[in-house]
């Protein structure tokens, strides 16, 4: 396949081929248990596949501007599911320090920097690192990739995602009900206990019902609702060239 087919992913780009001042995307995910069923990379393969179809979404938009994606970042803060084997988490602390320099590093070429979420526990953090740098001058939002009224953790809509992203990586046969507890209700315990403390499965929804069409529609939905809140983030004058 050529580079034109990949052309909002910089990985595959040579230097020279950067456009000027693009607008880059950073899909941010986690690599944390999701149950029996599911694989330890869910959330990063979520994240960037909204973050590559925002940019597309957004390219078509605004065909006079650039728009690149970066390689996800896959190793966050996920200690709350450190009790099941295969986690891995660097914590709050470290991302911190990773998500600053990323951003410092990234505004010595590139215009707006957006990270794309695809993991909760990493929320807090992005909310500090983004006001350190506005306040430093640095051109940074930070937008959620969550469908609304979606469950909370492996349950049908992680499901349903990854079996239109991924089918080859979800075994049905181990999908299981978890706790379908609202998240609200389940928050204190979780602080205090984390996910294995709520549900020994990792579940915390019930995937039994997840499809691969509803996943298809699920992205459709997180891609036009992540390009319409970076959309939103553009000054008055950028936005009035549509």
């Amino acid at each position: 396949m050529t580079m034109r087919a990949h052309a909002d992913d910089l990985a595959r780009r040579p230097w020279p081929t950067v456009p000027r001042r693009p607008m880059v995307l950073v899909p941010v995910g986690s690599f944390e248990q999701h149950g029996p069923h599911l694989p330890l990379d869910t959330d990063t393969r979520i994240a960037d596949a909204v973050a590559h179809g925002a940019a597309r979404r957004l390219k078509a938009l605004r065909p006079e501007d650039s728009v690149l994606v970066t390689p996800p970042l896959t190793f966050t803060a996920s200690g709350e599911h450190q009790g099941f084997p295969g986690t891995i988490s660097i914590g709050h602390e470290a991302l911190r320090f990773m998500l600053v320099e990323l951003v410092r590093s990234l505004s010595l070429w590139s215009g707006r920097v957006v990270f794309v979420n695809g993991h909760g526990g990493n929320v807090g953090c992005l909310r500090g690192v983004v006001a350190e740098m506005t306040e430093e001058g640095r051109d940074i939002v930070w937008v959620p990739c969550e469908p609304p009224g979606g469950d909370a953790h492996a349950g049908r809509t992680e499901t349903s995602l990854l079996l239109h992203l991924a089918p080859d990586h979800v075994d049905m046969a181990a999908a299981v009900r978890g706790n379908t507890t609202p998240i609200r209700e389940l928050m204190p315990a979780l602080r205090a206990n984390g996910v294995r403390g709520v549900s020994p499965t990792g579940v915390l929804g019930d995937p039994t019902g997840a499809t691969a069409q509803a996943g298809a529609q699920l992205l459709d939905a997180l891609v036009a609702d992540v390009a319409r809140r970076i959309e939103a983030t553009l000054p008055h004058t950028e936005r009035a060239s549509q």
